[in-house]
């Protein structure tokens, strides 16, 4: 076996790969309790900021080195809507 077979297949079955990864955006759970407003308060919010039509996006903060980069993707096309570094002050 190959050390990149290894790496792929024995490790993660081994569990040394230990990757904190997580998806703490809607579905975050453990985040759901520390909330203010509801999803139907906040659409309400964002329409009063910013009339229009809402469309599906999700949008993630990955950190890459010191810096934290938002990244959007249109949920129903798959297009990146935005992939900029995060500011001194990060929403």
């Amino acid at each position: 076996m190959t050390l990149l077979r290894c790496l792929v297949y024995c490790l993660p079955v081994m569990g040394l790969f230990a990757l904190p990864i997580t998806a703490d955006g809607y579905t975050g759970q453990r985040l759901a309790g520390n909330a203010k407003a509801t999803l139907s308060e906040a659409r309400s919010i964002a329409l009063r900021a910013r009339p229009g039509a809402i469309g599906l996006r999700y949008s993630f903060d990955i950190k890459s080195g010191k810096a934290t980069y938002e990244v959007g993707v249109d949920a129903t096309s798959g297009k990146v809507l935005q992939n900029t570094k995060e500011g001194q002050h990060p929403d």
